[in-house]
């Protein structure tokens, strides 16, 4: 288990790690696992549009790609803009036409807005909680308990949505070693390039560290200076450049993920073994292997995980394509993988050097976006829907962006280069494949988009439906630490109108 130890750590808001605790006693931020179990839904009316809907798209997705924006991009300078709102609202950032007549994004997403016609977006996400809960976002916990947020191994951790699909996937098929593991994360484990320690979120949780994601390590410096952070920090940040000789690994020693015995074994397989190949294939020896140890036995002996994961091996038009960035050629390598038959990989696009960078732009708003996150979005992920679409695979593979909430209708004007702070009430994601809708606009905001008038969506139902999509019923349930029945999405419902 991570433990909190050393030095008070200062939140990306000021908050000190003891503050955030200290939330967690308060008002709605105390439910426990019992009261989620003993919720009952109440039944939806839904047309019969809506039920045939659900009916063909069910298990449409064969794999997904989950693209994770950690610290939370805005709503206004991404999918809702607000171009007449006064200039405290509206910013500094106009909006643009895109494909779909009628649905405007922000001028600085040009690429996006031109694949518009295959994109589902939401503009009416909404929840209660204004913090960096990764959890929250990526299982089915019901709230943001900022008791166990920053404790990865807390025997109340609920499963990342890739770490369930793992579990029900192994069940389904039987198979426990898949040549390429069925959950995998990249390019490192999550909060271990910056100053705190990794928080929770993109593990097994209750299920064990056996359904851990597959973590890759990148260890490489960056090559292109990124704006500041804060006044004073700013620092060469990979996600902005790379060199193309760089590559991405499995995890190894040095890291600071704390994965548990798989990863420390696989890397000691590595380490020890990679050089006599031949001779353990042969040994009798990994037929009394547990599971642990028959997973990196697989990946050892195979070499597709590795093939998959070598980007340099893609033509160099198509790795500039995708921008010879961290983020870029981690998606080169998602879709790669998902080729190889992966069924889960997620890419997060992490906090670098400071646990407030990333996506998390208090400070320096605006320079960070026009000349740094939009551009390097922009280019990546219209690339990787454009790919999928030409090899034939959009069709069957899931693209979901996702982060914790949004941002503040009101410009922060005494931070240097502007600042938005954390606002939940009402955020922006977009979606892609696999059963989604093409050209697809859902929900709509307030004139500031500061909350949701229309068709308010909760991240338990983005995970609900995509399980469906994935052909699992996200009403099922896995057991928690005591072996008692979890739902998967918690309060989470499929939502038709996302549906193609």
């Amino acid at each position: 288990m991570l433990r909190l130890l050393g030095n008070r750590k200062v939140l990306c808001d000021g908050m000190t790690r003891r503050d955030l605790l200290h939330i967690g006693g308060l008002g709605a931020f105390g439910v426990a696992l019992h009261d989620v179990l003993g919720w009952r839904r109440a039944d939806a009316a839904v047309d019969s549009q809506t039920v045939n809907s659900q009916a063909a798209t069910f298990g449409r997705a064969k794999s997904c790609i989950l693209i994770y924006k950690y610290g939370s991009p805005p709503q206004h300078e991404t999918f809702d803009p607000k171009p007449s709102a006064p200039a405290e609202i509206q910013g500094e950032m106009g909006a643009t036409s895109t494909s779909v007549p009628g649905i405007e994004i922000c001028e600085h997403l040009p690429k996006v807005a031109r694949i518009m016609d295959r994109l589902t977006v939401v503009r009416s996400l909404t929840h209660p909680y204004p913090l960096h809960g990764t959890v929250y976002a990526l299982s089915g916990i019901p709230n943001v308990d900022t008791t166990i947020e920053s404790l990865p191994r807390h025997k109340r951790q609920w499963p990342f949505i890739g770490s369930m699909v793992d579990y029900l996937e192994e069940r389904r098929t039987g198979a426990e070693s898949p040549a390429v593991p069925r959950n995998i994360a990249m390019p490192f484990v999550m909060g271990s390039k910056n100053e705190i320690p990794p928080l929770a979120g993109p593990y097994g949780g209750m299920l064990g560290p056996r359904y851990d994601p597959v973590y890759t390590s990148f260890n490489a410096a960056g090559t292109a200076k990124a704006p500041e952070v804060r006044p004073g920090k700013a620092f060469d940040d990979p996600y902005f450049g790379i060199e193309p000789t760089d590559k991405l690994e499995l995890a190894g020693r040095g890291e600071r993920d704390n994965l548990g015995d798989r990863l420390r074994l696989r890397r000691s397989l590595l380490d020890q073994l990679n050089a006599a190949r031949r001779r353990l294939d042969s040994d009798p020896r990994v037929d009394t292997f547990n599971e642990q140890q028959r997973m990196a036995h697989s990946l050892l002996t195979s070499g597709k995980m590795h093939e998959a994961l070598d980007f340099a091996k893609e033509p160099t038009t198509m790795r500039e394509d995708y921008g010879m960035t961290l983020f870029g050629q981690s998606c080169l390598a998602a879709r790669r993988l998902v080729e190889a038959g992966a069924k889960f990989v997620t890419v997060i696009w992490d906090a670098y050097g400071l646990n407030a960078g990333s996506w998390d732009t208090h400070h320096n708003h605006f320079p960070r976006l026009k000349d740094f996150l939009l551009p390097v979005f922009d280019q990546t992920f219209s690339t990787l829907i454009l790919d999928l679409e030409r090899r034939g695979m959009l069709d069957e593979t899931l693209v979901l962006v996702i982060s914790e909430h949004g941002r503040t209708p009101k410009i922060d004007k005494n931070a240097k280069g502007g600042g938005r702070d954390h606002w939940s009430r009402a955020y922006s994601q977009v979606y892609a494949g696999g059963g989604m809708g093409r050209g697809n606009l859902v929900g709509q905001t307030d004139k500031i988009g500061g909350d949701v008038i229309d068709a308010p969506i909760s991240p338990k139902d983005i995970l609900a439906t995509s399980l469906h999509l994935l052909g699992i019923d996200p009403h099922s349930t896995v057991p928690d630490a005591a072996g008692r029945p979890m739902p998967l999405t918690g309060t989470g419902n499929v939502r038709g109108e996302l549906l193609g």
